[in-house]
Parts: C-alpha cells; sequence; structure tokens
C-alpha cells in the first residue's frame, strides 16, 4: 500500500497501490544484511568505517560509528538513528550498506555516558540498553542527534547536505527531529510512530514513512500525522508493505517471506527518496 501526500503548491493527491509482486534490488541496491548476518557483513566490507567520538553540549564525548563511501566526490549526510537496542552490530551493518550506496553515515550511539562507568551500548545486555533508553530526556537525545549531523557535515569529505533515518524508536525520533531541525533536508522513518500533530507546524524537511501493515500500535498514528501535514503544505510520503511485521529490514527471514518482499521494496525506496532530496537526482 501506497499513500503520499504532495505540497500544496501542486494538487494535493492521496493514492493507493497494493504492492502485489516485490522487484528485487537492482545494481547498487544490495539491501543491509538482517540481523543474523550484519557481524558477517561488516567482517568482509571493503568500506572504511571506524569508532569516533565527537563532543557534546550536554559535556559527554558521544561514540559512533562513521562509514564513508568509494567516490571521488563529496558525499551528503545520513544520521542513522539506532532503535531501542542501542547501536547494535546491525546499524552498523545498516550504516556500511549506506556507505555503500553513496553516502557518509554516521551511526551515534546515544546511550553513550549512561551505561555502568559511564559506558554505552556496549556495557549492557539487550534488556538493559532497552532500560537505559526508556529514561533518556528527549532534548538530549535531539540535541545528540544534531550535533551528529553537524559533525559529519563537517568532515572534509562531506557536503553541507543531511538526511535522518531511523528505526523503530530512532523512526520516532526521525519523524522528532523533523520538528525540531530546521537545516534538516530530508527524514526517514522506518515503522516509527508519528509525535503529535501540534508540534508538525515547525516541519519543513520531506518525510517518508515506510510501515509494516502488522504493527497497529505505529499504524494508528500515521493518518493524523499524514492529515495535518497535508493541511500544512508539506511532504509526507507513506508505504506500507502487505503482511510485513514491525522491525522487517533487522528480521528479514520472518512472516514467511513478507519481511524480505518489504525489505526488498522498502530499501530501493529508501535510496532513492535520499538521493532526490540529498543531491537532486
Amino acid at each position: 500500500m501506497v499513500i503520499r501526500s504532495l505540497p500544496l503548491f501542486v494538487p494535493v493527491l492521496l493514492w493507493v497501490s497494493l504492492s502485489l509482486a516485490a522487484p528485487a534490488p537492482g545494481h547498487g541496491q544490495e539491501l543491509p544484511p538482517g540481523a543474523d548476518k550484519a557481524l558477517e557483513h561488516l567482517d568482509s566490507s571493503p568500506r572504511h568505517g571506524e569508532w569516533v567520538d565527537y563532543p557534546s553540549a550536554d559535556g559527554d564525548p558521544v561514540r559512533a560509528w562513521v562509514v564513508y563511501p568509494e567516490r571521488s566526490d563529496p558525499a551528503p549526510v545520513v544520521v542513522v538513528i539506532h532503535e531501542i537496542f542501542g547501536l547494535t552490530d546491525w546499524i552498523r551493518g545498516v550504516a556500511d550498506q549506506l556507505a555503500a550506496d553513496g553516502f557518509i553515515a554516521i551511526a551515534p550511539d546515544l546511550l553513550s555516558g549512561y551505561g555502568p562507568d559511564g559506558g554505552g551500548t556496549e556495557s549492557v545486555d539487550q534488556q538493559g540498553a532497552q532500560a537505559l533508553i526508556r529514561e533518556l530526556d528527549r532534548d538530549r537525545v535531539n540535541r545528540r542527534l544534531q550535533e551528529a549531523g553537524e559533525y559529519a557535515m563537517a568532515l572534509p569529505a562531506a557536503t553541507d547536505q543531511v538526511a535522518m533515518l531511523g528505526f523503530c524508536w530512532g523512526g520516532t525520533a526521525s519523524f522528532v527531529m523533523a520538528t525540531e531541525w530546521a537545516d534538516l533536508d530530508a527524514g526517514v522513518i522506518y515503522y516509527g510512530t508519528s509525535p503529535d500533530t501540534e508540534t508538525l507546524t515547525s516541519v519543513q524537511a520531506p518525510l517518508l514513512g515506510l510501515y509494516a501493515e502488522d504493527d497497529a500500535r505505529v499504524n494508528v498514528t500515521i493518518d493524523p500525522a499524514l492529515q495535518e501535514l497535508t493541511r500544512l503544505g508539506r511532504s509526507f510520503e507513506v508505504e506500507m508493505y502487505d503482511g510485513a511485521g514491525h522491525g522487517f529490514l533487522r528480521q528479514q527471514d520472518g512472516r514467511d517471506g513478507a519481511n524480505l518482499r518489504a525489505s526488498r521494496q522498502a530499501w530501493p525506496r529508501t535510496l532513492s527518496f535520499l538521493r532526490t532530496h540529498l543531491e537532486g537526482r
């Protein structure tokens, strides 16, 4: 299912189309690894990835994974926002695939400084990461995400174009950043809830939302945001994937093939959206 909201300077058009078959990714549109293949993907990657610590106004440095594309000209930046599980190998694998597709990807560990002895995601197990994330201050998260984008855009190999791309908890954070950061050029939301409609008046960046059909908790928040952004003349494109479940890009082997079909459609759609709004192509 595809629903798109277009800016008001052209006639507003909403339509629905059923996705009956999913095309396989074409050249340059390989999928990020599933969670079970992430470390193998990273170990075999030819791209340059490195751990960095960037400064934050809250006083604590933020650890992040940065991956560079193999290209001769400067690249736009994509900030990859992790799930409620923290900065995992899977998120690093997504960042690596974004670099393979031509972007400088930076994935900040938003748990930096919150773990035992000032650690981050690496200092806790999955349950511990979820517990810590539920206690994060939203303003501090927003500040750290903006700082990640600013750090990456200042790299010599980067342009001044930046997008946010997040998953689940990070998808919500990506949507929220569109309400908070006026300089954001694009936002991609993978199965994240929408913010309160009264916050949407400040959205300027075009948004793409990618959702699973069997994910009612998230999906009930789509229509209010879509209607409000349409009323405001903002661009919010929504795609719903038949039979897929929450977290489909991470769990590509789930839902009797529906998650893989969704992934094969969503990732090329993501790349097309990013290239349009970050590179004008």
